[in-house]
C-alpha cells in the first residue's frame, strides 16, 4: 500500500458525521440513508455526500431495493477497524452523561452489545473469560480455539467451517472493558446462536443487548457463568 492510499483511507474516518455513521453500522445491520441522517442529525443532502465517499472508498457496501438505498459496513475487517479505533480513541475518563436517558443507554451498551456480528461489553468479556477458563479458548499465544472448543461449538449446533481469510477466532479490543473479546467466525457464530436461541435480545435503538432468563440458565449450564455477572 502506498502512503497516499493509507492517507486516503484514514481521511474517510476523519470526519465526525462519517464516524457517527460507522459507529451506528457496527450493529451489523443495513441502514437507510434517512435513518443515518436522523441518527447523526444531519441533512439528507449531507448524508448522501458522505455515504458516497464511504462507498467509493470501499468502507461501506450499498444495496438498493426499489426507492430505498441501504448501506452496511463492507465486511468484518472494516468493522474490526472501527471498533479498534473506537477503543483507542475512548477517553481515559469518560464524559459524564447528559441526562438519565443517556446514562441508561451507556450502561446498557457497557453491559452487553453487538460489535458488528459478535458480542461485546461485559457480556462479551464474560463469555471470553469463561471459554478460556474451561479450556475452550486459548489467549496465551493469540486467540485460538482448542480441540475442545471446536467440539463445543459442534455440540451446540454451530460447526465452524472456515471461509475466506477470516480467522476462526480473533481478539477484538473492547472499548468499554479495555480487554479483548472473542471475534472471528467463532464470535459471530456464538452471537448469532445467542440471538436465535433467545439467550439475548436487542434493546433500545442502538447495539445494546440483554441476556434473558433463559439465556442466564443456558450460559450457566454451558459455561458456568453466574447470572449476576450478566446483569
Amino acid at each position: 500500500m502506498a502512503a497516499k492510499d493509507l492517507a486516503a483511507l484514514a481521511a474517510l474516518f476523519a470526519d465526525e458525521t462519517r464516524a457517527a455513521f460507522l459507529l451506528a453500522l457496527l450493529d451489523g445491520r443495513a441502514w437507510t440513508a434517512g435513518e443515518l441522517a436522523r441518527h447523526a442529525r444531519v441533512a439528507p443532502s449531507t448524508t448522501s455526500e458522505h455515504l458516497g465517499k464511504l462507498v467509493a472508498g470501499g468502507v461501506l457496501a450499498e444495496e438498493r431495493q426499489g426507492r430505498h438505498r441501504y448501506v452496511r459496513l463492507a465486511d468484518h475487517r472494516i468493522a474490526h477497524l472501527v471498533e479498534d479505533l473506537a477503543a483507542l480513541a475512548a477517553p481515559a475518563v469518560p464524559e459524564a452523561p447528559r441526562g438519565l436517558r443517556e446514562a441508561s443507554a451507556g450502561q446498557a451498551m457497557a453491559r452487553g452489545r453487538t460489535c458488528y456480528d459478535h458480542l461485546a461489553g461485559r457480556l462479551g468479556i464474560a463469555l471470553t473469560d469463561a471459554m478460556t477458563v474451561r479450556g475452550l479458548l486459548r489467549q496465551d499465544t493469540g486467540f485460538a480455539l482448542t480441540d475442545d472448543g471446536l467440539a463445543w461449538f459442534e455440540d451446540l449446533g454451530m460447526p465452524l467451517a472456515p471461509k475466506g481469510r477470516r480467522p476462526v477466532a480473533r481478539g477484538c479490543l473492547d472499548w468499554t472493558e479495555r480487554r479483548p473479546h472473542l471475534a472471528g467466525l467463532a464470535g459471530a457464530a456464538l452471537c448469532r446462536h445467542a440471538l436465535d436461541a433467545g439467550w439475548c435480545v436487542r434493546i433500545g435503538s442502538e447495539r445494546a443487548v440483554k441476556v434473558t432468563p433463559d439465556g442466564e440458565r443456558a450460559l450457566h449450564a454451558a459455561l458456568g457463568i453466574e447470572p449476576a455477572a450478566l446483569r
